[in-house]
């Protein structure tokens, strides 16, 4: 799918829906349910930002980052969050080394971040000191050790899993490295039928079954295509509005965010929220951004990036029920 024009014709439409709609139907090999999840993994995918996934354990978090793998043919990489993992064994470290002629050299041997596709499982459960070593990777796919940077090969993801309701252990993820994910998605416990499906796939056999659709230059030209769907500047009021709005020390806050949130979000959520407003208009079809994409991904760009106040504890409303009061409050 070549994207050799700045105007994208219906011909690369389809063929952007096409290819979405071939890595959705691979996935539904391994994944049972989780539509949503998938279809806005591969949003953030596209648009090339990371995602954090929040579940219970034994709801798919890990199988699905493993599929999407074999889906997308991508250098996969597994790295299992503990206290004890420190920065070096995430990121590389050098090491003495003797070489043919008998010398000793000091060589930097790549940690398991450098992979196309890494899978950060349980992160909070690492100290802060091995979460901070994400931050230079998640933002600037590259990795500082010793006075040298080294660069990470792209596309480039990192795909988080939490267990939201085990505590013991675990250390909160700080803000900086928060608003480094795109996405933050909350995978949803089965429903009973569900439950039924999983036990009979996983009797038939627990490895992945999904094949390969798209390399690492398709979703590239999948995010070049994205980047030149064309923005209307009364969306990209309404996103700077609605950023604006998750802060309460503005006068131009609405009650809500006054009443309710703390913190507000950082300009990265404007960004996040244009670039996956893109990919999501060319897989609904459009070649146009329109407000019922922004609303659709208000929620996993915000409800991680704002805090809510205790207030909102106390009148039973979580991250996503205060944004739904901001989308009804800020005017487009």
């Amino acid at each position: 799918m070549k994207n050799t024009n700045e105007v994208i014709d219906r011909a690369q439409i389809e063929a952007f829906g096409a290819t979405v709609a071939k890595m959705k139907a691979e996935l539904d090999k391994d994944i049972v349910g989780q539509k949503d999840i998938m279809n806005d993994v591969i949003i953030a995918i596209i648009a090339g930002g990371n995602v954090l996934l929040e579940g219970i354990p034994g709801v798919g978090k890990t199988r699905l980052v493993r599929s999407l793998s074999r889906v997308m043919s991508l250098p996969f990489s597994r790295i299992q969050f503990t206290p004890d993992l420190m920065p070096s064994d995430v990121t590389g470290s050098e090491v003495i080394e003797k070489d043919a002629a008998g010398n000793m050299n000091m060589v930097f041997r790549r940690g398991p971040i450098f992979a196309n596709l890494v899978l950060a499982d349980e992160i909070n459960r690492a100290t802060p000191k091995t979460q901070s070593a994400m931050l230079e990777v998640m933002q600037e796919h590259k990795v500082t050790v010793g006075g040298e940077t080294y660069r990470l090969d792209e596309p480039f993801f990192v795909l988080a899993t939490e267990n939201p309701i085990e505590q013991e252990g675990t250390y909160p993820l700080p803000e900086a490295q928060m608003d480094r994910f795109f996405f933050k998605l909350l995978m949803s416990f089965p429903s009973k039928d569900e439950i039924v499906d999983i036990v009979n796939m996983t009797q038939k056999t627990m490895e992945e079954t999904a094949e390969c659709v798209v390399g690492g230059e398709d979703i590239l030209e999948m995010r070049r295509v994205a980047a030149a769907v064309p923005v209307s500047e009364e969306i990209l009021s309404y996103v700077a509005s609605l950023v604006s709005a998750t802060h309460p020390e503005l006068d131009s806050s609405p009650d809500a965010a006054k009443k309710y949130i703390k913190n507000g979000a950082s300009p990265r959520a404007a960004q996040a929220l244009v670039t996956c407003a893109k990919v999501r208009a060319l897989m609904s079809g459009r070649y146009n951004v329109a407000f019922e994409d922004i609303e659709y991904l208000a929620y996993p760009v915000l409800r991680h990036r704002i805090k809510i106040s205790y207030a909102a504890l106390n009148d039973g409303l979580n991250a996503d029920g205060v944004i739904s009061r901001l989308l009804k409050e800020v005017k487009k």
